[in-house]
Formats: structure tokens, sequence, C-alpha cells
């Protein structure tokens, strides 16, 4: 065995172990009565979650790899995901907690066993291991998703994680130019990449300013203040009915009491800190903000651009940082804490133009509708990205803190609802390039 593909293994192994380590640290410390509740309609039970993990490890790992019959094809219906609404699901005869939780080791044993005897060669769904990696990625991003569940809950605190620590030396600049001019934008050589990253190819951009970081509960309070919630005219009419029509006026889990702004994440009601970025925000929200500034969100090819282009060698890079893969100095993922560290944090993860917090923290909402690539192919099934392409879903980018570093990267894509608040949702603005002699000013 060459050295490679045993490499490969280790990195899939890996990955499949990180995944289901977190998804028993986010289904253990809750009842079973807990697991099986609907904590909100927007979510499904968190039982479901984990058996659909299971399932979905099954249907691709075991069945489409291994050709073997399904173990209880009787579920197979419960757990697909286009089957059943969300909101429908806990009304299903579904597996109970011990029965999902047998389940899902049972198929992982296996899946194993096979990681270790099968080729990680010749076929498109084997090439590079991508078919573990996609297993991998579903299921931190169902374990994000598990962590807005907890988010939604009623209740004392389960969950607990060390605080990000505070930024170190001098605060950036407030925004910087990206120069206009082609870059490489998506990927063709990511061997775990999914298709709507797919595949490499040059956009044109014009020159803009970009934040240097995401915007701020502090500076988010100012537009409240100013009555943002108050003004149509700083909203998209879909967005200003929505907020009429639910009477919000802040964040969600945000709520005032005697003069401050308090916020509940994970069972603990605090003081909102004014320097994290904000979150819990729509897509209405950060739009309306944006133009509040007279700013704009960035669209999705200026968001790569600054995240991806590095000028000085005239390559699109993996991260903001270069190719290699993120570090704890590097961003906040991966549930390593319960919450955005503050605006400015991690320099060492900052683009070659100085902007930071580009991976990790918060996703980020940009102008641009979730649309495919020249040359998109839906691999290997339609449901993943296909089905939602078109404009009423927005793009955000950079993953958040619920995100694992093996379902985030600087092309990775994610797309919701532009009503979406209780994603780990955030924004930065932009503003394009003003004429020479008056660039730098606000």
């Amino acid at each position: 065995m060459t050295a490679e593909p045993e490499l490969l293994r280790e990195r899939a192994a890996a990955a499949l172990t990180a995944a289901r380590v977190r998804t028993a640290g986010l289904t253990d410390p809750v009842t079973e009565a807990e697991l099986t509740a609907q904590h909100s309609p927007l979510m499904s039970p968190l039982v479901w979650d984990l058996a659909h993990i299971g399932n979905m490890e099954e249907l691709w790992l075991l069945r489409n790899v291994a050709g073997r019959e399904s173990m209880h094809p009787e579920i197979d219906p419960l757990y697909d995901a286009f089957e059943h609404p969300r909101a429908e699901r806990p009304k299903l005869p579904l597996l109970s907690p011990g029965e999902a939780r047998r389940y899902a080791a049972e198929v992982r044993g296996r899946v194993f066993d096979l990681l270790e005897r099968t080729p990680l060669e010749g076929t498109a769904l084997l090439d590079g291991g991508y078919v573990f990696g996609m297993i991998a990625q579903h299921e931190q991003q169902h374990d994000e998703t598990m962590l807005i569940t907890h988010q939604l809950r009623q209740g004392a605190p389960v969950l607990t994680a060390p605080d990000p620590e505070a930024p170190q030396g001098p605060p950036p600049a407030a925004e910087v130019l990206v120069p206009a001019g082609p870059f490489t934008m998506g990927t063709s050589a990511e061997p775990w990449s999914l298709d709507n990253e797919r595949p490499a190819h040059q956009r044109e951009v014009e020159a803009f300013w970009i934040d240097t970081v995401p915007v701020t509960n502090a500076a988010y309070q100012e537009f409240m203040a100013d009555g943002g919630y108050r003004e149509e005219r700083w909203w998209e009419p879909a967005g200003w009915a929505e907020i009429r029509r639910h009477g919000i006026e802040a964040p969600l889990f945000w709520h005032r009491e005697a003069g401050t702004w308090l916020r509940r994440r994970f069972g603990v009601t605090e003081p909102v800190p004014g320097d994290e970025p904000v979150l819990h925000v729509s897509w209405y929200e950060a739009d309306a903000y944006a133009r509040w500034a007279g700013r704009r969100l960035p669209t999705e090819a200026e968001w790569e651009k600054a995240a991806r282009h590095d000028p000085r060698a005239g390559r699109s890079t993996r991260y903001p940082w270069g190719d290699a893969d993120p570090t704890p100095a590097h961003a906040n993922l991966g549930q390593r804490h319960l919450r955005p560290a503050p605006a400015g944090a991690y320099p060492a993860g900052a683009s070659p133009l100085g902007v930071r917090q580009l991976i990790g923290d918060v996703w980020e909402w940009t102008a641009s509708d979730f649309l495919p690539y020249p040359g998109f192919r839906a691999f290997p099934y339609r449901e993943y990205s296909e089905v939602f392409f078109g404009p009423e879903h927005k793009v955000l980018r950079g993953g958040s803190f619920a995100v694992d570093q093996v379902a985030c990267r600087g092309t990775f894509r994610n797309w919701d609802l532009p009503v979406r608040r209780q994603i780990f949702s955030g924004f930065r603005t932009a503003r394009g390039a003003v004429p020479a002699g008056s660039a730098g000013q606000a």
C-alpha cells in the first residue's frame, strides 16, 4: 500500500471520528424527552438528526459503495429530508434515542471496516476518499443544525465551552481596498469540495472596499437606536413586510431590560457584548443595516476575492492565510467556543490585504442569489445543491464558530432563505471604490 492511500484513510477516519464525537456531545447531555421533542417548528427533533446521520451514511457508504442491502428499509422514508417537512417529523414513527444510537453505531462500525479495504480511486465517488469526506461533512453540518436546536431549546444550559481570547495587538483599519481585476473563483482541485464549489473559473471584479471585520453588536445597535427597524426606506419590501408582520425590532434572542440589551445564548441570559460580531440576523436585516450605513452587502464574488486572492502571488489560496489547514490561531471553528470572538481577533488568519475573520465566527450574508457556477455538474445527487438554485436563497460565506473545518474553506458555499435568523449568521459591508483623490473616505 502506498503512503498516499494510507494518509487518505487516516484523514477520512479522523474526520468521521471527530464528527461522531461531536454528535455524541450534542445528544448525550439532554434527556430522552428533549431528544424527541421539537424545540422549534423550524428544526427537527434531535433524535431525527441522529438517525438521519446514520441513514445517510448507510445509503452512500454501505449501499452505494459496498453494494449491500438496506439494513432497515422500513425507516428509509422517515429519514429522507425531502420526504417530510421538519414541522411534521415529530409525528413520524421515529427510532427511539436508544435505537437511533445503536443504528448509527452499527453503521459506523461497518463503515470503518469498509474504509480499511476499499481502494480510494477508480470512480468519482472514491477518488481522494471523496464519499467518506462527503459523509463526514454531512454529519458536521447536522451537528451545526443540532447546535442551532440547542440555542432554540428552553431550559437550563447543558453545553459549555471556554470563551475566545481577546484580540491581541492594535485594531485593524476599518476597511481595505480590494483592487480590480480577475481572480480564480471556486475550485477544481480541493478533493472533498462539494458540487456547488466547482468548477474553478475566472471572475472579473471591479475594485471595492470591504470591512476588515464583521459588523459588531455595538455598530448594529447604532442602527437600531437611529430607528432602523422603523424606517421603511432601508428595507427591501419583503423584508419590511416580514418585520412588520412579526414585530421584529432586534436580532433574534435579544430583549431589552432596564435600558440594557440582553441576549439568550444556549440557556444563559447575558448583556449583549458590543465588540462581538452581530449574530442571528436575517439577510433582510443585514441588507437594511448596510443601506442605513451608506454601504451594501458584498457580492459572493467580492467576498471570495477578499478571502482567497493573493495579489502578490497572483493566485487564489485555500484560505485567507494561505493553503494550510486552520489552527486555533487562524479561526474560531468547530464549536471550540460557543460564541463569536470579538471583532479584530485572529490576526494570523487575516488575508494578504488584512481582512480578518473571514473564516469562522459568523456566517456572512452576501448580496448574491444561490446560483450554479459555469460548468456546474450535480454530484453525486441533485438534492444537495441543484434543487436550491435560484433567487429564493441567498448565499452565506465563511462559516461560523459552529462549523467544523472539514466543512469550511474559502470556496465553501452556504445558502438559506433571506428570512432565516436562527442560523449563526452575521455580515460585513462593502462599497464601490471611489474616484482617485477621495479614496479611503467612508
